[in-house]
C-alpha cells in the first residue's frame, strides 16, 4: 500500500510539474514573436518593415532608394539593395510621400551608386541576414560589411551600426533625398559640435507643406566633416538650400558599435532636442529595443487567442500589429506641432495625432480603437477638432499637418459620432457637432450641388466620382442626424435625416443599380455597372451598389428581397472576364467583390438582411483564409493605415461593424477556439468557439452570457460590459438561424 501511495505521489508530482511548466510557458510567451512586419512588403500591400511604436511618430525603416508604386513605403521585398534608412514612412497607402531625414552608414567600401537612386551609395543584402520584429529592424549590408540595427522611442529614431575595421567609416545625412511624390523645398544643417548635428527639412508632396526639424547625436566624435549644397562642398559650420547633406567620417575597429539618436519635431529644434533628452538620454540601444518590444507586447496582450493553427495565429497578431501603425503621434516632446494653417500650435491636454486615412479607417479601424484603445480615442478626436480650429473643416485625409484632400466623404464624422454614442468622452461635444456640420455645409467637392440637387451630378471631369460622393455624403449625413437627435437638435435631425436618403436619387429601377445622372436629372447613357468609370471612386457600379450602410433594409426592399439575395450571390460569383480592364486597386477579387479595396468590406455581412446568415459565414471564412497570409505577399491590397488589418482582427473574432457609427457588430464566423479581449475597465469579453476548425465554419447557435442570442448582432455596450459570447459550431449550415 505504501508503494502504491508513493507511485501515486510521483505521478501526481510529475503531472503537476508538467502543468506548471506549460502554464509558465504560456504566461511567458511573447506575442511579439507571432508578428511578421514583412507582411505586405511584397505585392500590393505597400507596408514597411522598420521600427516604430504603437501609433508612434517615428517610422525608422530601410529605403531601397528607387521610386515606383511598389516602393510607396520605401521598401520592396523582391529588391536586393538598400540605399539608406529614413525616419518617416506611410503604411499601406497608394501615395508616395515622407522618407524624411535619410541616414546612410558608409565606409571605404561604399562606392557603388545608381542613377535610379540618385547616385547615392547602396549595398546589397540578403533576407537571410535581415530581421524584423515589433520595435526593431536589423539588416547586414554585405557590400559595406556593416550591420544595421534600428529601434525607436515615440519621437526618436535609434540606430546602432556594427562597423568593420576602416579608417573612413561614418554617416551621410542627405536632406535632398526625395522619392515618388516627395520633393524638398528648403533644407538646412548645423554642425553644433563633433557629436551633434541639427537641421530641418521642409518639403512638398502629397502633403503640400511638410516640416521636419531634427537633432542627431552620435556616440562617436567626428574626425572629418563635409557639408554640401547642391552637391557642392561648402566651407562652413552650417548650410541651407533646397538640397543639402552632410558627410561625417571617423576610424573604426572591427566589430565597433556606433549609435545615432535622431529626435524629431514638426515645430522647432527645441522639440526635436527634447525628444532625445526626455525619451532616450542613455547610450543603451538594447535598453530601448527592449522597451519598444515591451510597448508592443502590452498592446498585443489586449487580445489573446487560442488556436491550433500557427499560420492563422501569426496572421492575427501581425494584423493586430499593423492596425496600430496609424494614426501617428504628431505633437512633439513639448506638445507643439505645425498646424494645418501653417502656424505652430500647442496640443494642450492631449496628444496630437495625424495620418488620418479616414476613407479607409472609419469602416473598421476606428471602431476597433473604441474597443482596444478607448484612452487614445479622445486624443484622436481632439486632433481632428484642432484641424477644424485651424481650417474650419474636419480632416478628410490629413498627414503631417496638412489636408491632402485624398479620397472622398467627410468621414471624420462617423468616427466622432461613433465615439460619442459609445460614451467615450474627453472632447467638447458641442464643438464636435459644429465641426461635423462644417463639412456637410461647405461648398467643396460637389457638396453644394449635392445640397441643391439631392445628388452630385456627373460631369466631364476626371475622377468626378459623382455616385460615390453622393452615397458617402448621405451616410455621413445620417451620422450627423443621429448626433443631432442625441443632442436634442430636432430641426437639424429632420434636415440631415432627409439628406441621408439622397442615395435614392441615384437608384435606377431600370438597371437596379446606382447610376450616375446629369444635373438635368437624366441618367448617364450608356451605363454598364461592370465598368470602372470616373463616376465611381476606385470602384464600379457593383461595388458601390451596397454602400448604404445606414439604410440596408430600404435598399433591400427597393430592389426586392429575392433580387437582393441573388444580387449578393452574383457579387461573389460574377467573375471578371479575361478581357476586362481591371484597375490597379481591383485586387483580392471573389467575383465582383474586391477585398483589396474598402468599398467592398461590409458586403459579405449583408446576407443577414436576407435571412441567409450562413452565406455570410461561408464568405467571411473564405476571405479570412484566402486573402491574408503572414508572408511578404500576404495582403491582397493596400493595407491602408490599418483598415485591411482591422477587418481581419474583428472578423476573425466573429463580428464586424456593417454601419460603423451604429454601435452594432454583425456576427460572421470566428476563427479562434477562444479569444479574450482585455478591456480598459478591468473587465474581459471572451469569445468561445471550442469546436471551430477548418470544416466547422457554420454557426449552429450563439449564446451571450448563457442566453441564446436571437439576433445576428451584438452591441458595443455588451462587449465593454464584459461577458462571454459562445459559438456552437457545425459542419453544416443552420439555414433557420436568425430567420
Amino acid at each position: 500500500m505504501k508503494n502504491i501511495y508513493s507511485i501515486f505521489f510521483w505521478i501526481l508530482f510529475f503531472l503537476t510539474a508538467i502543468g506548471c511548466s506549460d502554464n509558465k510557458t504560456k504566461s511567458e510567451e511573447r506575442l511579439t514573436s507571432w508578428v511578421n512586419p514583412f507582411m505586405g512588403t511584397d505585392g500590393p500591400g505597400n507596408t514597411y518593415p522598420g521600427a516604430t511604436l504603437p501609433f508612434g511618430m517615428v517610422q525608422l525603416s530601410p529605403d531601397i532608394g528607387m521610386p515606383g508604386w511598389d516602393r510607396i513605403a520605401g521598401y520592396f521585398w523582391p529588391d536586393t539593395i538598400i540605399t539608406s534608412f529614413s525616419h518617416l514612412h506611410l503604411t499601406g497607402t497608394g501615395a508616395g510621400d515622407l522618407y524624411d531625414i535619410l541616414l546612410t552608414p558608409v565606409n571605404s567600401k561604399a562606392i557603388k551608386m545608381l542613377p535610379e537612386n540618385g547616385n547615392r551609395p547602396y549595398s546589397r543584402f540578403k533576407h537571410d541576414n535581415e530581421k524584423a520584429e515589433p520595435g526593431y529592424y536589423q539588416v547586414f549590408l554585405s557590400d559595406f560589411g556593416i550591420n544595421a540595427e534600428l529601434t525607436t522611442t515615440q519621437r526618436t529614431g535609434l540606430h546602432q551600426y556594427t562597423f568593420s575595421e576602416d579608417d573612413n567609416s561614418g554617416f551621410i545625412i542627405d536632406l535632398g533625398y526625395a522619392l515618388n511624390w516627395d520633393r524638398p523645398v528648403k533644407t538646412g544643417i548645423i554642425i553644433e559640435d563633433d557629436r551633434t548635428i541639427s537641421g530641418y527639412r521642409f518639403s512638398s508632396g502629397w502633403a503640400p507643406d511638410q516640416r521636419v526639424w531634427f537633432v542627431a547625436r552620435f556616440s562617436k566624435p567626428f574626425q572629418k566633416v563635409q557639408l554640401f549644397k547642391d552637391n557642392q562642398l561648402v566651407n562652413s559650420d552650417s548650410v541651407s538650400g533646397q538640397l543639402t547633406k552632410i558627410d561625417v567620417r571617423f576610424k573604426t575597429n572591427e566589430g565597433e558599435k556606433v549609435m545615432v539618436k535622431v529626435g524629431l519635431s514638426s515645430a522647432d529644434l527645441k522639440g526635436a532636442r527634447k525628444a532625445i533628452d526626455m525619451e532616450a538620454p542613455e547610450w543603451n540601444f538594447e535598453k530601448y529595443r527592449q522597451e519598444a518590444s515591451n510597448h508592443w507586447e502590452k498592446e498585443l496582450q489586449k487580445i489573446k487567442i487560442k488556436t491550433p493553427n500557427p499560420i492563422w495565429k501569426e496572421t492575427f497578431y501581425t494584423t493586430l500589429y499593423q492596425s496600430m501603425l496609424a494614426p501617428t503621434l504628431y505633437s512633439d516632446a513639448n506638445g507643439n506641432y505645425k498646424g494645418a494653417d501653417g502656424d505652430k500650435h500647442h496640443a494642450e491636454g492631449y496628444d496630437k495625432y495625424d495620418t488620418f486615412s479616414l476613407w479607409d479607417t472609419f469602416r473598421a479601424a476606428h471602431p476597433l480603437y473604441t474597443i482596444m484603445h478607448p484612452n487614445r480615442v479622445p486624443d484622436m478626436i481632439n486632433s481632428m477638432l484642432s484641424h477644424y480650429d485651424e481650417t474650419g473643416l474636419l480632416p478628410v485625409w490629413s498627414m503631417q499637418g496638412n489636408e491632402t484632400n485624398m479620397m472622398i466623404g467627410y468621414h471624420a464624422v462617423p468616427v466622432i459620432v461613433d465615439a460619442y454614442l459609445k460614451g467615450i468622452g474627453g472632447f467638447n461635444v458641442e464643438k464636435a457637432y459644429e465641426a461635423c456640420k462644417s463639412n456637410a455645409m461647405s461648398n467643396n467637392h460637389g457638396i453644394d450641388q449635392y445640397r441643391e440637387l439631392g445628388y452630385v451630378p456627373a460631369t466631364n471631369k476626371h475622377e468626378e466620382w459623382s455616385v460615390s460622393k453622393t452615397l458617402e455624403y448621405a451616410y455621413d449625413d445620417w451620422c450627423i442626424a443621429i448626433f443631432a437627435k442625441a443632442l436634442g437638435k430636432t430641426d437639424d435631425y429632420t434636415y440631415f435625416k432627409k439628406r441621408a436618403s439622397y442615395w435614392k436619387n441615384h437608384f435606377d429601377s431600370q438597371t437596379g443599380f446606382m447610376r450616375p445622372r446629369m444635373s438635368d436629372g437624366k441618367f448617364v447613357t450608356p451605363f454598364n455597372p461592370l465598368e470602372y468609370t470616373k463616376h465611381f471612386c476606385e470602384s464600379n457600379g457593383w461595388h458601390y451598389f451596397w454602400f448604404v450602410p445606414h439604410d440596408i433594409e430600404t435598399l433591400r426592399d427597393t430592389l426586392g428581397i429575392e433580387h437582393f439575395s441573388h444580387r449578393l450571390d452574383s457579387m461573389f460569383t460574377l467573375v471578371p472576364s479575361a478581357n476586362d480592364d481591371l484597375p490597379i486597386f481591383s485586387t483580392g477579387m471573389i467575383g465582383q467583390y474586391a477585398h483589396g479595396n474598402e468599398p467592398s468590406h461590409h458586403v459579405a455581412y449583408l446576407y443577414h438582411f436576407t435571412g441567409e446568415s450562413w452565406k455570410t459565414q461561408q464568405r467571411v471564412r473564405q476571405i479570412l483564409t484566402n486573402m491574408y497570409k503572414p508572408v511578404p505577399n500576404g495582403h491582397c491590397g493596400n493595407e491602408d493605415c490599418g483598415q485591411m488589418s482591422a477587418w481581419y482582427v474583428l472578423s476573425s473574432m466573429g463580428f464586424y461593424p456593417v454601419n460603423p457609427a451604429e454601435g452594432k457588430y454583425y456576427l460572421g464566423t470566428p476563427l479562434w477556439k477562444e479569444a479574450i479581449i482585455e478591456l480598459q475597465n478591468n473587465k474581459t469579453f471572451v469569445i468561445k468557439a471550442p469546436k471551430v476548425n477548418d470544416s466547422n465554419l457554420f454557426i449552429k447557435e450563439v449564446y451571450l452570457n448563457g442566453n441564446k442570442l436571437n439576433r445576428p448582432w451584438i452591441t458595443h455596450q455588451e462587449i465593454i460590459s464584459g461577458g462571454t459570447l459562445y459559438f456552437e459550431m457545425s459542419e453544416t449550415p443552420n439555414k433557420n438561424l436568425w430567420k
